[in-house]
Formats: structure tokens, C-alpha cells, sequence
């Protein structure tokens, strides 16, 4: 699986994507990341890639023909029926683990990165020829840019993927997990009080465990 990033700041994705999991499984070629640049794609020699809104307003737009070309050469070689772009709005759906699994099916990802007040609405309606199209907004914040919702769906779907994380079972969802979790030592001692662990975990009763993870 190929995650395609349309973006300004590679420096502010490649770190994290580097790390941890996410980066051994780029080691291990369990997935790759390629980068698109829209600057490198204007017609102006300063790589200007944003102007002021129609009908005024505060901020700036990405203008619409950069993200169109760096999305078309992200493109290149790819196959239509296996790939999809993602386009990030705090409108759209909100992103779940069922739409990772969806997207865990795809070969080739295009996550469109937006900056400033957004992009150019026509890029998306151009984009729609070159390969399906998918909102999605992670959270109800509003953030700076599109690379932290791009960075949430490229770690969710990464995991997903077969021998990432080494067992399937190791996807909490697909199993039954709590929100608390507990580990060694048993008992924990702070300012004279007792921090226990629940007993019912140390039984090795897994109906009961199991019981116990469901109402939490």
C-alpha cells in the first residue's frame, strides 16, 4: 500500500512517520509514503500557491490547478480502480475504524492536505475524474492544516494491514478491550494510599475478564 501526500510541510509528516510502528512498517515495506509538493507544481516564480477568496473574507485559498497536477502525478502508475483521494472537511463524516478497513483495501491513498482557509472547491469537483473521492473530517476540531487528519488516517489503516503488528488480535477493536488497562507491579504506593489492580484480571477467568473488559 502506497499513502500519497499532498502537502506543503513533508518535514511535519515524515517524523512521525518514521516513528514507532508506523516506521517499521515502511522499513519492512509493508506500506510506502510518497510526497507531492504543490509549490512545485505553480506557474509563478515564488511558488505561490494561495490568493484571496472570492466575495472577501479573511485568510487565504489554495489555489486549485497546484493540488490538481501534484494529485495527478501522484497518480501516475497507479490503477484507477484501486486507488481513492481523500479530501479533509470538518463538514464531512467523521472517520471510523470502518472506514479504515475500507481504505485498508486500497492500494494507492491520495490524502489531500489543505492549508490556510482551504482549497479551491473546483479542484475537488476536477479530482473526481482522476479517481473517487472521499471527505472526511477526524475530530470536531478545526486544525491548522489537513496533516494531523492525514497522519490519523495513515496510522489507523497501517495497522490494520497484515503482519504490522505482528497479530491480528492486537487491533483492540477487533477484540474485547476496555478503555483501562493495567500492568506490573500489582499494588502501587503513593503518598501512604494503595493503587491495586482489579482482582477480577488476575483470576485468568477469561469469561469473567471478558465480562468485566465489556462494562468498562
Amino acid at each position: 500500500m502506497t499513502f500519497h501526500f499532498i502537502t506543503l510541510f513533508k518535514e511535519a509528516c515524515d517524523a512521525y512517520l518514521s516513528a514507532s510502528i508506523i516506521g517499521r512498517a515502511r522499513k519492512g515495506k509493508k506500506i510506502e509514503v510518497k510526497y507531492q509538493n504543490p509549490r512545485d507544481f505553480t506557474e509563478n516564480k515564488w511558488g505561490k500557491v494561495d490568493e484571496r477568496p472570492y466575495g472577501g473574507g479573511p485568510g487565504m485559498v489554495m489555489t486549485a490547478q497546484p493540488v490538481i497536477r501534484a494529485v495527478s502525478r501522484a497518480c501516475r502508475g497507479t490503477v484507477r480502480r484501486n486507488k481513492i483521494i481523500i479530501w479533509f472537511s470538518p463538514s464531512a463524516k467523521q472517520f471510523t475504524n470502518k472506514d479504515a478497513d475500507i481504505l485498508a483495501t486500497y492500494q494507492d491513498i491520495i490524502l489531500i492536505c489543505g492549508r490556510y482557509e482551504g482549497i479551491d472547491e473546483r479542484a475537488k469537483k476536477i479530482l473526481k475524474t482522476l479517481a473517487p473521492v472521499k471527505e472526511f473530517a477526524i475530530g470536531e476540531a478545526i486544525y491548522t492544516g489537513g496533516e494531523i487528519p492525514a497522519l490519523a488516517i495513515v496510522d489507523a489503516v497501517t495497522r490494520r494491514l497484515p503482519g504490522v503488528l505482528g497479530k491480528d488480535a492486537s487491533v483492540e477493536e477487533r477484540r474485547i478491550a476496555s478503555h483501562m488497562v493495567y500492568t506490573r507491579p500489582e499494588t502501587i504506593v503513593y503518598k501512604g494510599k494503595k493503587y491495586r489492580v482489579p482482582k477480577v484480571l488476575q483470576t485468568g477467568h477469561h469469561a469473567n475478564i471478558d465480562k468485566w473488559r465489556s462494562c468498562k
